[in-house]
C-alpha cells in the first residue's frame, strides 16, 4: 500500500483492488460479471430496438421503459468492463481524472434510473386514475421534456462533486478497495477535511433517491385507492397487472441498495468483501433483470421479441 504524509503533494494515480480479500477468486467472480454484462447489453439493446421500431409500442409506458434500458446500458458499461480488467489482467490502475469521470457517470446514471422509475409510477397513476385523458396528458413532447428534466437533475446534483473532489489533496493512500470509483471511497483517502463531501452526498441521496421512493410510495397509495374503487373484479385485476412489472423493477432497484445501506450501517462485523459484493449486486442485477421482467410481464413486448427472433431465424 502506498502511504504518504500530508506534504501538499497530491496523488494522481490510484489502484482499484476489485474485491479486496478475494483476489484469488477474481477469475471465478468475473464469470457472473461477464454473464450479467452480456445479458444487459443484449436484453436492453433488443428492448430499445423493438420499442423504437414498432409504432404500436410508441406509448408513454414503453418510451419511459426505453429510457430505463438506455440508462441500464450506461450504468453497466461504466462499471463492468473496468471490473473485468481488474479480475482478468490486474489492470486496476486509474488516473484521478478518469476516476472522477467514472464516478460522475455511475452516480448520475443511478439517480437518472431512480427518476425514471418515479416517472413510470406517475405514468401508471395517470393510466389508471385518468385513463380517458392518458394520451392527451402524456404527449410525446411532454415525455421528451420529462426525460430531459430527469437527465438535467441527475447531472446537476452530481456535478458539484467534481469540484468537491478536485479541491482535495490525496496523500493517505492510492489504494481504492472497490472494482470501480465511488465518491466517498475516493474522498476518504484524502488528507483534508471531507465533511462537506459527506454532507453533500447525504443531501444528494435525500433530495433524489429518498424523495423518489417517497413519491413512488405515495403514487401507489393513490393507485391502489383508485383500483379498489373499481366495481369489476376483472377490471381491478387488469389494472393491477399493468403495474406488476414496474413494482418488480422498483423492488429490484431499491431493495439491494436499502439492504446494502443497512449492512454498512449496522453490520460492523461483516467482512469488507461482503459489503463490496453487495454493492456490486446493486449495479449488476437491475440492468440484467429489467428487460427480462418486462419481457415476461408485458405481452406486447413478449410478442414483439418472439416475432423478431422468429423472423430472424426463419
Amino acid at each position: 500500500m502506498t502511504t504518504l504524509n500530508h506534504t501538499g503533494v497530491s496523488l494522481t494515480v490510484f489502484l482499484l483492488l476489485g474485491i479486496p480479500g478475494l483476489e484469488n477468486q477474481h477469475l471465478w467472480i468475473s464469470i457472473p460479471f461477464l454473464i450479467s454484462y452480456v445479458i444487459t447489453l443484449l436484453g436492453n439493446s433488443l428492448l430499445i430496438c423493438i420499442i423504437l421500431t414498432k409504432r404500436s409500442l410508441h406509448e408513454p409506458m414503453y418510451l419511459f421503459l426505453c429510457m430505463l434500458a438506455g440508462a441500464d446500458i450506461v450504468l453497466s458499461t461504466c462499471t463492468v468492463p473496468q471490473a473485468l480488467a481488474i479480475f482478468w489482467f490486474r489492470a486496476g490502475e486509474i488516473s484521478l481524472g478518469r476516476c472522477i469521470t467514472q464516478l460522475f457517470f455511475i452516480h448520475s446514471t443511478f439517480i437518472s434510473e431512480s427518476g425514471i422509475l418515479l416517472v413510470m409510477a406517475f405514468d401508471r397513476y395517470i393510466a389508471i386514475c385518468y385513463p380517458l385523458r392518458y394520451t392527451t396528458i402524456l404527449t410525446h413532447r411532454l415525455i421528451g421534456e420529462i426525460g430531459l428534466i430527469v437527465l438535467l437533475r441527475s447531472y446537476s446534483t452530481i456535478f458539484p462533486i467534481i469540484f468537491l473532489l478536485k479541491r482535495l489533496t490525496f496523500c493517505k493512500s492510492n489504494i481504492l478497495p472497490r472494482p470501480a470509483c465511488e465518491h466517498i471511497v475516493l474522498a476518504r483517502v484524502s488528507c483534508d477535511d471531507i465533511r462537506v463531501n459527506i454532507w453533500y452526498g447525504f443531501f444528494v441521496l435525500l433530495s433524489t433517491v429518498v424523495l423518489d421512493v417517497v413519491l413512488i410510495f405515495f403514487s401507489y397509495v393513490l393507485i391502489l385507492r383508485a383500483v379498489f374503487r373499481i366495481p369489476s373484479q376483472d377490471a381491478r385485476h387488469k389494472a393491477l397487472n399493468t403495474c406488476g412489472s414496474h413494482v418488480c423493477v422498483i423492488i429490484l432497484f431499491y431493495g439491494p441498495g436499502i439492504f446494502t445501506t443497512l449492512t454498512q450501517r449496522f453490520g460492523h462485523n461483516i467482512a469488507s468483501h461482503i459489503h463490496v459484493l453487495l454493492a456490486s449486486v446493486c449495479i449488476l442485477a437491475p440492468p440484467m433483470l429489467n428487460p427480462i421482467i418486462y419481457g415476461i410481464k408485458s405481452k406486447q413486448i413478449r410478442d414483439q421479441v418472439v416475432l423478431v427472433l422468429f423472423t430472424k431465424w426463419k
